[in-house]
Parts: C-alpha cells; sequence; structure tokens
C-alpha cells in the first residue's frame, strides 16, 4: 500500500505540475479533497477541488516550465509525506501582475493522505516568501 500511495504522489508532480497535465488532476485529485496551506491570488484560502484547479491554471499559466523534484518521499499506510524542491521561470501574467521573466527557486512539503487511489486530504507547505522576493514582489 504504501509503494502504490508514494506512485500517486510521483504522479501527481510530474504529471500535474511538471508536464501540466490538467487532466491528470481528476485522476488523482478526489473531488470531495479538503486542501490546507494554499492561497489563490487575492489571499483566499484554496481548500477544494474546484478551487484547485483555478489554482493550478493559474500557477500554471505564471509558470508554464515548473519543474517539481521530490527529494524526499517517505509513505506508511495512507500517508505520504514529500520534500521537494522547485524551479520555475515566471513567463505569464496570471497571477494578478506582468511577467518578471525571473527564475525561481524555492523548496517545500506536503503530506497527503490517500483513499481509494487519490488524494484525499493534503497539508501543503511551500515557500512562497522566497518564490515572492525572487519575483522582486517584497
Amino acid at each position: 500500500m504504501s509503494a502504490d500511495n508514494k506512485a500517486i504522489l510521483r504522479r501527481w508532480f510530474d504529471e500535474v505540475w511538471n508536464k501540466g497535465r490538467t487532466d491528470a488532476i481528476t485522476e488523482l485529485l478526489a473531488s470531495d479533497v479538503v486542501i490546507h496551506g494554499l492561497e489563490d491570488t487575492n489571499g483566499q484560502a484554496i481548500e477544494t477541488y474546484a478551487a484547485f484547479e483555478n489554482f493550478h491554471k493559474q500557477f500554471r499559466g505564471a509558470f508554464p516550465n515548473i519543474q517539481i523534484m521530490i527529494d524526499d518521499i517517505v509513505a506508511e499506510g495512507d500517508k505520504v509525506a514529500t520534500r521537494c524542491s522547485v524551479a520555475a521561470k515566471h513567463t505569464g501574467n496570471s497571477l494578478g501582475f506582468n511577467a518578471t521573466h525571473n527564475d525561481v527557486e524555492f523548496d517545500g512539503m506536503t503530506f497527503v493522505i490517500i483513499k481509494d487511489g487519490k488524494i484525499a486530504e493534503a497539508w501543503n507547505n511551500f515557500d512562497f516568501m522566497r518564490m515572492n522576493k525572487q519575483l522582486g514582489l517584497i
């Protein structure tokens, strides 16, 4: 079970984020998912499937070449934790401000619960402050 759940998270980062396959969101994210630790451009919490789809569209629109590498992955039963490194270039205007064309590198962690082969709940902690500094926002 743990190995299968690790594979789900590997697919999540590779297909949803690195390859931008929006159809993989439906394949890997439960429709009643609960999401913690992400915000939209207005500072509103991303907590639902629909809110995540919009977040993904905006973020990938701003960083179409995003690459998320899993540095560590640990699983026990239905829980999977990852530590990730993120690299991208800000070339899109979808975050509410013009593209800076700056490269960004930051890291983060996510902790998920897998149910019936899909992500049912997720806790995210990514260093968006570091990203925002690299974009010249702060």
